[in-house]
């Protein structure tokens, strides 16, 4: 019987560690992949997303592989890109950016990709990329200037949180509200289950503890 296959999320981000958490999933392992983002010349916001999601993947398998970590291990990775048109809005560092990010999403439409990418114990690449669509209500300064102050804003695409204050915002959204928060779980579990990793194990156990 084939050895039950670790789970390695190539992320430092606790929204995606705690999306998963939410299904019941725990990986075994976090690497963070660190890698250069920067779109390249003429980059579609969708194929920048799936790229760099790729690229997290491989190097966090890389890193992995290099820590001594099994090597039966699936390894998980996604990137979010929000876009406004082919304008690639920046993941927001400074309060400029942000600021730039919110007054340009203001009473307009946007996209969000987020691309999902798993490398198997084989070494082959499943991916998946998501799009979602929202509207945001026109902002006032005040409002603009209040969520700055809050810094929610602080290293998210398009500088916002969606599962934040800046839920407030959102006027219209057509598509996956987990894809927005950074990993869209209904498309992780099918490549997971696909896979072999035991998505159901941990809700079998919940539905025991809760009495159901």
């Amino acid at each position: 019987m084939a050895a039950r296959p670790e789970l390695i999320l190539a992320s430092a981000s606790p929204r995606r560690l705690a999306l998963l958490n939410q299904i019941g999933i725990e990986p075994e392992h976090l690497v963070p992949a660190h890698i250069d983002e920067t779109p390249e010349k003429g980059e579609l916001p969708r194929k920048l997303a799936q790229r760099l999601a790729d690229e997290k993947a491989i190097a966090a398998q890389h890193k992995a592989k290099t820590s001594g970590i099994a090597d039966n291990a699936i390894v998980l990775s996604a990137d979010t890109v929000v876009a406004v048109g082919r304008r690639i809005l920046p993941k927001a560092e400074m309060m400029e950016e942000a600021s730039m990010c919110l007054k340009l999403l203001s009473g307009r439409s946007h996209r969000v990709y987020t691309a999902v990418t798993m490398l198997t114990t084989s070494g082959a690449l499943r991916r998946r990329l998501v799009e979602t669509r929202l509207r945001f209500k026109r902002l006032s300064t005040r409002e603009i200037e209040s969520y700055l102050a809050s810094a929610e804003w602080r290293d998210k695409a398009g500088g916002y949180a969606i599962q934040g204050i800046a839920g407030a915002f959102v006027v219209k959204m057509q598509g996956s509200y987990t894809a927005v928060v950074g990993l869209p779980l209904h498309e992780t579990v099918s490549l997971l289950a696909g896979e072999g990793y035991p998505v159901h194990f941990n809700w079998l156990n919940q539905s025991t503890l809760s009495g159901v």
